[in-house]
């Protein structure tokens, strides 16, 4: 991954050159925004130019040792830290555990959501975390000498993941690091992350991306004519994991649609039978999918509401979101919309703190017969 891969976000790809060039690189730095903004290929970008050792002024040199070991991901001193779960019940899991894993997903494609990631590690019900075993693994990696005589840098992707005795051991190498070593730490929830490590970091604002460069991605990459481009780049709404998906609707997505259309039928034919066997199934996916699950539903409830004023540019729907939308829409209005986003949210806080998944989903189910009849 270099800069020039980096799709758009030429503002922030200057302001990391500049800090390479200039010598001034901060020792921690925070990388904030949303889902497919881009915030790890940039930061690998960002690893990549400041270990070669033949930098341009716009990007790394691509022929020297250090750019030849990054094009495998496997420079000794580049190091990454992510969400993993255990392989055995009696031992915590670390990232290296799964490093395989994780070189070949950014192989294929570094622009990858959490849930893209659960299903390389095969998850199931599991809930991917940093483990406390990987503060450890992180001070020895840190403690060793840089075997190319420059900087060490460790990437981690989703922080907010962290439990809490991993983030008070990072806590003690953010105020006192090795020499000229490098913490980039990749969040989508900066707010859930320990207040003490934010205030030790330098933070980066990433922004959604243009939809220009990504309608110009998506027809020089995917071959897209430059109508269905321009279409999807509006629709993903900055989000270039959510137009790779609306080339052809992804997996994940398409399972929480089903699911959503699910509840929303049953819900409205008062099937209580259907109803608590979905519930049932909606139970097994995972606590992470659960989660996604009411996230996508909050979506789409939204997007049902804002198509009922049939104003085209407001709504971000895929065609088959729209196809049945433009029939349950009319049943989303002023009267409902704010009761079940609130039942909803009401949810998706139950499933983060571990309340029985088959209860919260047949509760809700039931929520949504008497609002829908509003």
């Amino acid at each position: 991954m270099y800069f020039r891969d980096i799709i758009g976000q030429e503002d922030s790809k200057r302001q990391f050159i500049a800090e390479a060039q200039q010598g001034k690189i901060a020792h921690a730095q925070l990388l904030c925004g949303p889902e497919g903004a881009g915030k790890l290929p940039l930061a690998i970008a960002f690893a990549r130019y400041i270990c070669c050792t033949d930098k341009g002024k716009a990007d790394a040199c691509g022929h020297c040792p250090s750019c030849i070991k990054f094009n495998k991901l496997a420079h000794p001193d580049l190091h990454f830290v992510f969400p993993v779960v255990k392989k055995r019940s009696d031992k915590e899991a670390v990232s290296d555990d799964y490093i395989t894993e994780w070189r070949h997903l950014l192989s294929e494609n570094p622009y990858f959501s959490f849930e893209h990631w659960l299903d390389a590690l095969n998850a199931g019900n599991a809930q991917a975390m940093i483990y406390s075993a990987e503060s450890n693994e992180i001070l020895r990696k840190l403690n060793l000498k840089s075997s190319e005589g420059g900087y060490k840098v460790m990437i981690i992707w989703l922080p907010e993941k962290m439990n809490s005795t991993c983030s008070n051991k990072l806590l003690k190498l953010l105020e006192e690091p090795p020499s000229q070593t490098v913490f980039l730490l990749v969040s989508e929830n900066p707010e859930a992350i320990l207040p003490t490590i934010l205030s030790r970091t330098q933070r980066i604002n990433i922004p959604r991306i243009d939809e220009d460069c990504i309608a110009a991605a998506l027809t020089k990459q995917y071959g897209l004519s430059k109508q269905d481009a321009a279409h999807i780049a509006r629709l993903a709404n900055g989000n270039f994991i959510k137009a790779l998906e609306s080339i052809h609707l992804g997996s994940e997505r398409k399972l929480y649609l089903d699911l959503f259309i699910q509840l929303m039928r049953l819900a409205y034919q008062r099937k209580l039978k259907e109803l608590k066997q979905w519930s049932e199934q909606v139970a097994t996916i995972g606590r992470e999918r659960q989660k996604s699950l009411l996230e996508y539903s909050q979506h789409m409830i939204r997007e049902n509401f804002i198509y009922n004023f049939n104003i085209q540019e407001l709504t971000y729907m895929s065609h088959e979101e729209e196809t049945f939308s433009s029939r349950f829409a009319p049943f989303i209005n002023g009267r409902n919309v704010i009761g079940i986003m609130g039942e909803l949210a009401e949810a998706q806080r139950h499933i983060e703190q571990n309340v029985n998944s088959r209860m919260v989903f047949f509760d809700l189910a039931l929520k949504v017969i008497l609002l829908l009849k509003q």
